[in-house]
């Protein structure tokens, strides 16, 4: 269930005020990480595929898998901030269409060494090899969602993984994971080998008093400034009501998140989770303390519930 290392790409520099990344400039850190480790998977934890070129980012991703040996994955999706479209000459009257078509396109590449595609809103490409080609016989593309019934059903008609950006607690996307996998099944694909991971807003501390009371002022300027609609003050209580049983926010003790995660699971049937950390400024030291509670603590009570034997 776990194991895997994913940064975050999303857009843009300076974007209403806000700083952000648009996830081009990523392959040296994945190159880095590639030749320090043997097994960590890598990824974005989205890759904004509407604004980006389908070749340009194959021919990266496929480049990293060479590098890592066989280790890139991507998550695409369409991303919450819209300020990158006309950063990069899009309209965004084709939001949902310029997605579908840069993600066939993407398949396609993955899937044709020669690559023949007609394009719309995309280039026109007349029979080109395109190269390198990964490792990977068949290089894992997940659709990234939120919590839109549309992106649910695109996923499961295509036959892709899916990765859900839990947004809200668990219980809210019980019924769009079951539409992904009735809609895959209608679609010819095997539903029940179909992937799904999840992923969150992620803290841990000995006792969940200390948890809520080191991260808040951490998350409530990340969340006052990041959000794609301006917040102007996210209070204590709210931040508190989403750390409870049933919320979306990873926040309190060790025990505490094993049964978050493990609910999560049984809602979803999930066999990824994605911690998001070190959010709003929160130093390293607590960011790292965090990771090793995770690591230690969290990661192997989690596996042994569900059944998952634990890596020597």
């Amino acid at each position: 269930m776990w194991g895997l290392r994913w940064t975050l790409a999303h857009v843009c520099g300076g974007c209403g005020g806000r700083s952000l990344t648009h996830g081009f400039g990523n392959e040296s850190k994945y190159a880095a990480i590639a030749r320090e480790t043997t097994n960590l998977r890598l990824g974005t934890a989205v890759t904004v595929l509407s604004t980006q070129d389908p070749v340009r980012l194959f021919e990266q991703f496929s480049t990293l898998d060479l590098i890592s040996g066989g280790r890139a994955e991507i998550i695409a999706g369409r991303g919450a901030f819209v300020e990158s479209y006309s950063l990069f000459g899009h309209r965004l009257e084709d939001y949902d269409e310029l997605f579908e078509e840069k993600l066939n396109m993407l398949l396609a590449l993955r899937d044709n060494d020669n690559l023949r595609w007609e394009g719309s809103l995309t280039q026109t490409v007349s029979g080109m090899d395109i190269a390198p080609r990964p490792i990977q016989e068949k290089l894992p593309i997940w659709v990234g969602v939120g919590g839109t019934p549309q992106s649910f059903v695109r996923a499961g008609r295509l036959g892709l993984p899916l990765f859900i950006a839990l947004l809200s607690g668990p219980a809210r996307f019980r019924r769009l994971v079951e539409l992904y996998r009735e809609t895959a099944e209608n679609a010819g694909h095997d539903a029940a080998a179909l992937p799904v991971g999840a992923g969150g807003h992620f803290y841990v501390a000995p006792t969940s008093q200390q948890a809520r009371d080191t991260f808040y002022p951490y998350y409530r300027a990340y969340f006052e400034q990041n959000m794609p609609r301006p917040v102007d003050n996210f209070p204590r209580n709210t931040f508190d009501e989403w750390t409870e049983p049933g919320g979306g926010l990873l926040v309190g003790s060790p025990q505490q998140l094993v049964e978050k995660l493990l609910e999560i699971h049984s809602a979803l049937g999930n066999t990824r989770y994605l911690a998001q950390v070190g959010l709003g400024g929160l130093p390293f030291a607590e960011t790292a303390r965090s990771i090793e509670l995770l690591a230690n603590e969290i990661i192997p009570a989690v596996n042994r519930e569900i059944g998952v034997a634990l890596a020597r």
